[in-house]
């Protein structure tokens, strides 16, 4: 018979043991860290003025004016003393001309501000044989002067000029396109005054007046793989030089250019042929030139004239 004490024993639960302690909390898994971002690499250039000077150094510039204050401040002068920039050379190169594009090793010479002269002109044919180009800054001057032309045949007048005033009237801060147009609507046998600054020039090259009726490829302006694209709105941009079809097709582009409007501008040609591959017809090409270069006012057969030459280029490029 069961006792008491034994029924007690086994209704009775068994001690419970202390439970142990919890184990410490794993740290979470660390996320990877994400890659720092390459620093992008200071990008600075060289330059001096065109007619002697010690070596500049500048950077954190993204437009033709920013790079003219950034010269400006490095030689102690005023930025409109700049009448133009070329590039790996002192000369007064139209070749070497600094447009849009920057190689990264090049050396930048700042052409300044020299003798101002007057010349009178008298309009006897159509055209003067000039063809202007400007520096994005406010100066339009002389890219070509024309064999045989009627400024051919004034001595005073050499390229690299700057065209300060047209009759005593200032087109400081026009554009080429503007300038040229001024010059064609000038009555015939008329005389006018042309207001012209030189560049201040090296002993080497005074007396050096460079004209020509051709218009040779221009010469390129990297001596790299990459350029610094300068452009008017934005910030300027690293860029892979152009390929053979973009060159040749800009060249071909900046010869109609100075056919149509008296004008060279290989940063316009260049915006142009950019243009022209987000397009598949030329009447597409025509309302995406509105909208970006609208200003210029481009007749209908010039667009049609650009869209044929940037065709034949993609075909002679395959």
């Amino acid at each position: 018979m069961e006792t008491t004490a034994a029924r007690e024993a086994r209704g009775a639960e068994a001690p419970r043991l202390p439970a142990p302690p919890p184990s410490p909390a794993e740290p979470p898994a660390a996320s990877p860290t994400p890659a720092a971002p390459r620093a992008r690499p200071r990008l600075v250039f060289r330059t001096q003025l065109a007619h002697g000077s010690p070596t500049g150094k500048i950077e954190g510039f993204t437009n033709v004016r920013e790079l003219y204050a950034k010269i400006a401040e490095a030689f102690g002068i005023a930025p409109t003393e700049i009448l133009f920039c070329t590039l790996n050379s002192h000369k007064v190169d139209m070749q070497k001309l600094l447009g849009g594009q920057i190689g990264l090793e090049d050396f930048i010479f700042a052409h300044v501000r020299g003798e101002t002269k007057e010349v009178e002109v008298t309009k006897t044919e159509d055209a003067l044989g000039l063809t202007i180009t400007d520096n994005g800054a406010g100066y339009a001057f002389i890219k070509r002067i024309k064999e045989g032309s009627i400024i051919n045949r004034i001595e005073a007048v050499c390229v690299g000029d700057s065209i300060e005033a047209i009759n005593d009237h200032s087109i400081v801060g026009c554009r080429h396109y503007e300038v040229a147009k001024m010059l064609r609507e000038l009555p015939k046998l008329q005389p006018f005054t042309l207001r012209l600054v030189q560049p201040k020039r090296a002993f080497d090259m005074i007396g050096q007046r460079s004209r020509s009726s051709k218009c040779p490829m221009e010469a390129k302006v990297s001596s790299g793989r990459e350029t610094l694209r300068l452009r008017p709105g934005g910030a300027a941009t690293v860029e892979e030089v152009p390929s053979e079809f973009e060159e040749e097709a800009s060249q071909r582009v900046d010869d109609l250019l100075e056919s149509y409007m008296g004008i060279r501008d290989p940063e316009l040609a260049s915006t142009m042929v950019e243009t022209s591959k987000k397009t598949v017809s030329v009447q597409e090409f025509a309302r995406h030139l509105d909208s970006v270069l609208g200003e210029f006012a481009f007749p209908d057969e010039f667009v049609v004239e650009v869209w044929a030459a940037i065709g034949e280029a993609r075909e002679a490029c395959g």
